[in-house]
């Protein structure tokens, strides 16, 4: 069996930079080194509506949104698979067949989980859904019977979850499942980038995302907005680079021919750091050159949107044919767990014609 990769995002909002230095455009660079079997890239509604079960409508409108904004970074649909986890119903029983190998101890350690607890407020009130949302990603990444999986690092708690419980199903029932491999983003930088306001993560409801579809004037407005150093009033001040958040996003994004295209004065990133902490340096200089970098970056992507945009039938087809595709894929493992389960009872001739001979006395 060749090398298979299952990734995906709930849909809860457009997608915005720290979903594409953190999976897609690595998703473009896997899907187009050939080294893949197969791709499959989920929308994972099912997920959504864990946290969202008051407001399906959100999750129904966001479909279309990340579906543009995968096609739009260059996601091929005649290369990977892209489906909506709620077409697909064998993942619903593989999940139930997985909590049976996981204590809820065990989840209540997960820390990807407790993070997310936290930040929804559910400490008190924990939707069943949404606490058993690790076994739900364990079906998806098995049913695909994926190798690798590429995710940002605060999804490797979760891969590892996925990991103990293939583990646990093929010390039960057999070697079945397929134990997957964390694939992580090469560029440090990249590994978990900031919000614009420098806190931990971008996030919709905190509204300091730069998103894929922004217009040029949105991007500028929030790279001029960005958090930098607060200790850094003057020009003349010595200047922080750790943890100056448009100095993050220059890590995540700056390439040496940027310097050549939009500010000549430096030869590389390092001259620029080095300027900024001796002083003599200021903010907006920073962050007119991060802001052309990334419009550089960002335009082709929203020219692309826009005519994907004028074709969503189209856009439906593609997520209809990917999630009948999957759903036959799925299905295969299914029946593979339900063998090795000993649950197969109509399709085992054997057991069929042995209880026949028990009851007749043979």
């Amino acid at each position: 069996m060749g090398k298979i990769i299952l990734t995906g995002d709930r849909p809860t909002g457009r997608l915005h930079l720290g979903h594409f230095v953190g999976s897609l455009g690595r998703r473009v660079e896997l899907q187009n080194s050939g080294e893949f079997e197969k791709i499959f890239i989920m929308i994972a509604d099912a997920q959504a509506l864990t946290d969202n079960a008051d407001n399906p409508e959100k999750v129904r409108q966001n479909i279309i949104e990340v579906a543009l904004d995968y096609l739009s970074v260059g996601i091929d649909p005649a290369k990977s698979t892209i489906f909506i986890q709620s077409q697909v119903p064998e993942l619903c029983e593989l999940s139930f067949y997985y909590m049976n190998l996981v204590t809820v101890s065990r989840l209540q350690r997960n820390p990807t989980v407790k993070t997310e607890i936290q930040m929804r407020n559910f400490e008190t009130s924990i939707p069943v859904g949404f606490f058993t949302y690790p076994i739900s990603q364990a079906a998806d990444i098995t049913a695909f019977k994926a190798t690798t999986v590429p995710v940002g690092e605060d999804q490797e708690p979760m891969i590892e979850q996925t990991r103990e419980i293939v583990r646990k199903f093929n010390s039960v029932y057999g070697d079945t499942l397929v134990e997957p491999e964390i694939l992580l983003p090469d560029n440090s930088a990249c590994l978990r980038l900031p919000g614009t306001d420098g806190k931990a993560k971008m996030s919709k409801s905190l509204n300091n995302c730069i998103y894929l579809s922004d217009t040029a004037e949105d991007v500028r407005k929030r790279v001029m907005s960005m958090f930098t150093d607060p200790d850094h009033l003057r020009v003349d001040d010595p200047g922080k680079v750790e943890g100056n958040t448009v100095f993050t996003y220059l890590d995540a994004f700056c390439r040496p021919e940027h310097f050549a295209a939009y500010w000549p004065d430096y030869a590389n990133l390092d001259e620029v750091k080095d300027h900024y902490r001796r002083g003599g340096l200021g903010d907006v200089k920073v962050k007119k050159f991060l802001n052309s970098i990334l419009q550089e970056m960002l335009e082709p992507i929203r020219a692309r949107r826009k005519e994907f945009e004028k074709e969503i039938p189209m856009v439906y087809d593609i997520l209809k044919k990917g999630s009948e595709e999957a759903r036959a894929v799925a299905a295969a493992t299914l029946a593979d767990v339900r063998r090795s389960m000993k649950i197969d009872y109509f399709e085992d001739a054997a057991l069929i014609a042995e209880q026949a001979k028990r009851f007749r006395g043979e």
